[in-house]
């Protein structure tokens, strides 16, 4: 069973409730058909319930009908998410008149669906830009305990067994934070060895703080931040097994490892890597995908209490496919 097959059966096992706002999308309502019929996902659609079913007649949709269709504008618990909105965003400024034109917006009724617990996760960007994806779940759901701040992780999938876990790694940041401080790069880890377990399924995370350094090896300010991240991330989670700063080599390759880093449990066995800055992990996974042949999958928004997911506009309909099972085991794993 291939890593997308057991992620989709994974969310198959535990039906999850996932909001796609961007309902009169084609991609997106064809996606949420499949969805329907496979038994990925129970899913909420965002819209006018004419509009949407008319959309699904001329696509030749046949599910459509087994989701949960809410309208804002007639939706008998919009003032309630309205006051909700009120309430936690008062004290930036938010009028009840504001925050009863925001819930009419699909993007900020679909996290207060979620705040309120009547949803488990969302999925947008097919249309929407990822500052407006991100805005709502920011100031809605908020980030998890203990992280202040919104990374990506990206699964890669190669056909070399010898590293990470059979060919899987899981790399992060890849997606939002331009240059991460100390703390945030430790946030950065913590959460992606979650992702590993949440959605590639690994039991045993084993991360690796990347740097140009191992152990020493190169002294410079950079590789100092990669050490205070190494030490902060170990006070957030004592539980998870973490080593830097490593070079990519020392970090994957056992022989290497075991000379650059010896007595190192992740050296040469690491099977989660994070980067020290944002344009280093999106080259990086870059080069693998186009040079190497390994399958990209993602970006997986992490750090958000509740999955929220961004889409390319560019997605195909099966992108949003895999996306509505990444976000539906993301879910299991938040509750």
């Amino acid at each position: 069973m291939t890593l997308l097959e057991q992620i989709i059966a994974r969310a198959q096992s535990n039906r999850q409730r996932i909001v796609l706002p961007e309902s009169l999308e084609e991609r997106t309502l064809t996606a949420a058909d499949k969805a329907l019929a496979d038994k990925l996902a129970d899913i909420i659609l965002i819209g006018a319930p004419a509009e949407i079913f008319a959309l699904a007649e001329k696509l030749g949709l046949k599910n459509i009908d087994k989701a949960t269709i809410i309208d804002p504008a007639t939706s008998l618990k919009t003032e309630e998410y309205a006051q909700l909105l009120f309430q936690l965003r008062q004290k930036k400024g938010m009028t009840i008149e504001k925050a009863r034109e925001l819930v009419l917006n699909p993007l900020y009724f679909g996290c207060l669906i979620i705040k309120s617990g009547d949803a488990d996760g969302q999925i947008s960007g097919a249309l929407s830009t990822t500052g407006d994806t991100l805005r709502p779940a920011l100031q809605i759901i908020k980030c998890a305990p203990g992280i202040s701040c919104v990374s990506g992780a990206m699964l890669l999938v190669t056909d070399k067994a010898q590293y990470g876990e059979n060919g899987v790694l899981v790399v992060g940041d890849v997606a939002v934070t331009p240059v991460p401080d100390a703390d945030q790069l430790a946030q950065i880890a913590v959460c992606t060895a979650q992702t590993a377990k949440s959605v590639a399924g690994f039991a045993d995370p084993r991360v690796a703080m990347l740097s140009f350094s191992t152990k020493g090896s190169a002294t410079h300010e950079v590789v100092d931040k990669v050490i205070a991240a190494t030490a902060k991330a170990k006070e957030l989670a004592p539980e998870l097994k973490i080593d830097g700063e490593l070079q990519a080599d020392a970090a994957l390759v056992p022989s290497v490892g075991s000379k650059k880093a010896p007595g190192s449990e992740i050296a040469g066995k690491a099977n989660v890597l994070v980067f020290p800055s944002l344009e280093v992990g999106n080259i990086g996974y870059k080069l693998v995908q186009r040079l190497g042949g390994a399958d990209a999958i993602g970006p997986i928004l992490q750090g958000i209490a509740k999955p929220v997911n961004d889409l390319s506009r560019g997605c195909s309909v099966d992108d949003i496919y895999k996306m509505i099972a990444i976000t539906a085991c993301q879910a299991m794993d938040a509750k």
